[in-house]
């Protein structure tokens, strides 16, 4: 029995590798294509470089002002985590200590929007943007990332607050304690687990999202993220494929980078909220 429980492990990490390597491989693709001349990239996509181009990285850095387009990102991924972090976990917790025939319909509508696909609502959140004149900004744009984001954080936040005993509310409201100051002296801080969860994931999707930012900002050099930036060595007549490369990997490097320090807390959170909910 123990072989065999032992050889079903085996088989399961090396489909895990295999796997992860599948994931892995168009992330080597782009880096290694950054660091090929044109012709190399035109000739051969799979092959290495055979001599390290690390002038595309000096001609991107410049060519589209990185500093720039990088305040950009942070300004827009920090407005719309502070406001989906913010909203959702105050609402989530409204939500799962308010025992009325109410509360479970407004937590139904809540998380309904998860369902409903960007594409099909993209039209309308654009026109509603432009009559609220939120358009071609970075606050503007991270404001829209609140509707977007909230409801994933009002629903993993309810799961996780509906574990935290009662008991400890109403020690609080004893000693004085009442309203925000409940909330956020005594109830988020038993939330960091799952508030690492969301800020990992939401940093994740914002920052290297796509399809809002060309929507809202893209006729605004000035207001610009950086997968954007990529997208303009595609053209349609020319496309500057190893600069495309080194931009896109540029754009993706800092989100890379914080999810590998922090990936950690991300199973903590999802295990920590399904125990808890």
């Amino acid at each position: 029995m123990n072989r065999q429980s032992k050889a079903g492990r085996i088989i399961l990490e090396i489909l895990m590798v295999l796997l992860s390597l599948l994931f892995l491989y168009p992330l080597f693709l782009a880096i290694n294509n950054s660091f090929k001349s044109f012709g190399e990239v035109m000739t051969d996509v799979i092959a290495l470089p055979n001599k390290l181009a690390f002038g595309n990285y000096e001609h991107v850095w410049s060519f589209i002002n990185y500093p720039k387009l990088f305040l950009n990102n942070f300004v827009i991924t920090g407005v719309g985590l502070i406001g989906i972090v913010f909203v959702s976990s105050i609402a989530a917790y409204k939500l799962a200590r308010t025992k009325t025939k109410w509360s479970g319909l407004l937590y139904l509508l809540c998380i309904l929007p998860m369902l409903i696909p960007f594409q099909s609502i993209m039209l309308t959140v654009l026109q509603l943007s432009k009559d609220l004149h939120i358009t071609e900004s970075t606050w503007g744009l991270g404001l829209l990332y609140w509707g977007f984001g909230a409801p994933l954080a009002v629903f993993i936040y309810h799961g996780f607050v509906k574990g935290i005993p009662k008991e400890i509310d109403e020690s609080a409201t004893i000693d004085g304690a009442s309203g925000f100051r409940l909330f956020f002296s005594v109830i988020f801080p038993l939330l960091k687990s799952v508030t690492t969860t969301i800020v990992i994931i939401d940093v994740m999707w914002m920052w290297n999202d796509f399809l809002l930012p060309l929507l809202m900002v893209n006729g605004s050099p000035d207001t610009k993220t950086l997968t954007l930036a990529a997208y303009t060595f595609v053209g349609q007549y020319t496309s500057d494929w190893q600069y495309a490369m080194t931009a896109m990997v540029m754009a993706v490097l800092p989100s890379i980078i914080v999810f590998i320090f922090l990936q950690k807390y991300i199973v903590k959170g999802v295990v920590a909220g399904a125990v808890k909910g």
